[in-house]
């Protein structure tokens, strides 16, 4: 599935509630999302880890849709490289 098939899919199926719920509370679930991920990668159940990765994802992509970003237009930032150095392997100093 590219990526803007799946923010038109999350769109239909959760932008009536996501934009009724407002940017902030629907922040708030992403980042219970994110929490959920990182218990996940803890525990290395990777079925776990693949279903946290999943609604993380749609979590962002439903804030974007109601933010008005298109991810795949978001996305191209990344398309030659690191934004930063220009590399394909990023060569930028660990601070």
């Amino acid at each position: 599935m590219e990526i803007k098939e799946f923010q038109n899919l999350i769109y239909r199926i959760y932008f009536k509630k996501d934009s009724a719920r407002g940017v902030g509370n629907t922040f708030q679930w992403f980042t219970e999302e994110v929490g959920e991920l990182a218990r996940a990668i803890r525990k290395k159940e990777r079925k776990l880890m693949e279903e946290e990765f999943a609604d993380c994802f749609a979590w962002l992509t439903s804030l974007a849709s109601i933010n008005g970003v298109d991810m795949e237009d978001a996305v191209l930032k990344y398309k030659d490289g690191c934004p930063k150095c220009g590399e394909m392997e990023c060569e930028c100093e660990e601070k």
